[in-house]
Order: structure tokens, then C-alpha cells, then sequence
């Protein structure tokens, strides 16, 4: 297991320059957008603008913190997403342009190379178990424990061929899933 956190994460400007990032794990380790088959990140919404597409992608934004963001989506329609919202999943071709509230947004992103790998993302509630091919935790608002493993608030957890059951928290945490495609 590994225990990631943005903060010790080296923040990088978006593919089209219009935000920031924090790359939290890549597949294959150290790929670039290109190359890259599953990529976890958390990335900070300032302002208004357009997100940056990726070709070939699915991906999943889960707001974490902040103020209140506005997808518009060039295929007509819109969704406005605050912490309490559902994830949202959509193609990473997607044209979105996002309208941000006076306050920054920070959000959690899985991203997977179709026909590669799948995702889902999901709010379980204390106590709830871990889904099966769970591979990473977001520890939301309240803290939680694997074993002798205490997580904070904020925190990620990323298993490496570990099973995170048994997982006990005191508050809600966001549940990744992933599944390969051969």
C-alpha cells in the first residue's frame, strides 16, 4: 500500500495551461498523457474555462472542496457540482467549459484509457465495505484506519496488490475501482 497526499505532490499546469494539477499515480509509472493507461490526480478549478480533452479517455471528477463549478458540456447541457455532489463521469474527448463560483474548487480525477482499463468512483458511508477491485481510498471528511494505518482527512490510499477490506472510517470515503481490459 501506498499512502499518497497532494501535498507532497509537485503541481503541474493542465495539458491546455488553464489550471494546475497534482499527479497522485500514473500507469505505467512516470507516463505521460500519451502513454499513460490509468492516471489519478487532483487538480485545483480557479477560474473560468475550458477543460483540456483527452482522446481515448473516460474519466471521473469528484469535488472535494470549494466553492460551487458549472460543466457546460458543447453537446448541450450542464451540471453544476459542488462536495455534495455525485461524481461526474464523462468521455475526456468531451468539450467542457466550467463556470467557477467566487471560491476555488479542488477535485479528485480518475482518468482510464478506454479499452484498456475501467473506473467507477463511489461514496461509501462509515462502515459500508470496500468494493471488490477497489485500488484506491480518499479519505473525505473524517478520519479512518486499515489496520494500524490512522488516515487523515485528504488523505489517498493506493493499494499495490494489498486487499484495502477492513477498512474502518468514522465518515463517508470515495471508493475507486478499477478493472483491466486484456
Amino acid at each position: 500500500m501506498k499512502l499518497l497526499s497532494r501535498s507532497e505532490a509537485t503541481a503541474q499546469p493542465w495539458k491546455n495551461g488553464g489550471g494546475r494539477t497534482w499527479e497522485l499515480a500514473t500507469f505505467p509509472e512516470g507516463a505521460g498523457f500519451e502513454g499513460m493507461l490509468w492516471r489519478l490526480s487532483m487538480a485545483e478549478v480557479a477560474r473560468d474555462g475550458p477543460f483540456s480533452r483527452f482522446e481515448g479517455i473516460d474519466r471521473t471528477l469528484t469535488v472535494l472542496s470549494g466553492g460551487a463549478m458549472e460543466l457546460r458540456f458543447s453537446q448541450g447541457g450542464f451540471v453544476r457540482l459542488d462536495a455534495c455532489s455525485a461524481p461526474l463521469a464523462f468521455p475526456g474527448e468531451a468539450a467542457v467549459d466550467a463556470r467557477v463560483s467566487d471560491e476555488p474548487v479542488i477535485d479528485l480525477n480518475i482518468m482510464t484509457r478506454r479499452g484498456s482499463f475501467s473506473h467507477r468512483v463511489e461514496l461509501l458511508d462509515a462502515g459500508h465495505p470496500t468494493p471488490q477491485h477497489t485500488f484506491a481510498l480518499f479519505v473525505r471528511e473524517a478520519p479512518a484506519r486499515l489496520g494500524d494505518l490512522k488516515l487523515k482527512p485528504g488523505a489517498v490510499l493506493l493499494a499495490e496488490n494489498d486487499d484495502l477490506a477492513g477498512l474502518s472510517a468514522d465518515g463517508p470515503i470515495y471508493a475507486l475501482t478499477l478493472r483491466r481490459h486484456d
